[in-house]
């Protein structure tokens, strides 16, 4: 689910708290799945979702909404 900037400036207040709240979800699952020794499925996903949640959270800080 790669998500745009330009996606999410279309999204209201609500939309993009939820989708913050799924992908930090995400990436604690991922870094617990890394810290118990499991091979990551996708190694390269951690750094996506990370970048996701800066594109979430610069979109509400235009906006000048709080986390």
């Amino acid at each position: 689910m790669e998500l745009r900037a330009k996606e999410a400036r279309q999204k209201t207040e609500e939309e993009l708290r939820d989708i913050l709240k799924s992908l930090k979800e995400s990436l604690m699952k991922e870094k617990a799945s890394r810290a118990m020794g499991g091979a990551p499925t996708n190694p390269g996903k951690m750094g996506s979702v990370r970048r996701e949640i800066a594109r979430v959270k610069t979109v509400m800080a235009e906006r000048g909404f709080k986390e």
